[in-house]
């Protein structure tokens, strides 16, 4: 096998990664963590996406994964670097967080929220979304933490990923819309 095939470089044996654009950190860095966490939802997602048969549902998560990847790229730029993540990527701007808000709207109106507490666990789709939206939450927090440190290059960041932890959920519900109540809240099993 050449060396170009490996997966293994080695070069995190001693517990530091490469940012993107150049810079060595701990792998317990603020910045490692929120892109960690970022990447953590994206494999959740795909979970979701490869359990869930509605085409609408798909085509969402599928779309949230690929940003979700670019908030990733960005959070894996140190600061010193943002200048050269935007010759090559678009960061998360406030029409991205738009976009989800009205998706939002729009399955809340075709499909209205229980007024009840609401298990996870009805479908194993909505499951996945629902471990992806509290994967997203933490991923939101450690983006915070990046924030008060001063490390945060783009606030809409934050905004944008509580619109993904508040999309997640509205899509688990909306995953759920044809299943009894009993179903949704974990009364009947």
């Amino acid at each position: 096998m050449s060396a170009e095939a490996r997966v293994y470089t080695k070069t995190g044996d001693t517990g530091q990664t490469g940012l993107l654009y150049g810079g060595r950190v701990s792998k317990n860095n603020p910045h490692t963590e929120a892109y960690g966490m970022t990447d953590e939802a994206v494999s959740a997602m795909g979970l979701a996406r490869a359990l869930s048969e509605d085409a609408e549902i798909k085509a969402i998560l599928k779309q949230l994964q690929r940003e979700m990847f670019t908030v990733g790229a960005e959070l894996a730029t140190h600061p010193d670097h943002y200048d050269t993540y935007r010759q090559h990527f678009s960061p998360v701007t406030s029409e991205m967080v738009t976009h989800w808000e009205e998706t939002i709207d729009r399955l809340l109106a075709a499909a209205p929220l229980p007024p009840v507490f609401i298990l996870p666990g009805a479908s194993g789709a909505s499951a996945a979304m629902d471990m992806a939206r509290c994967m997203a939450r933490t991923a939101e927090r450690r983006v915070v933490a990046l924030d008060e440190i001063g490390s945060l290059t783009n606030p809409e960041i934050l905004r944008y990923l509580n619109r993904v932890g508040d999309l997640l959920f509205v899509l688990a519900r909306y995953q759920d819309r044809d299943l009894p109540l009993e179903k949704v809240t974990g009364d009947q099993d």
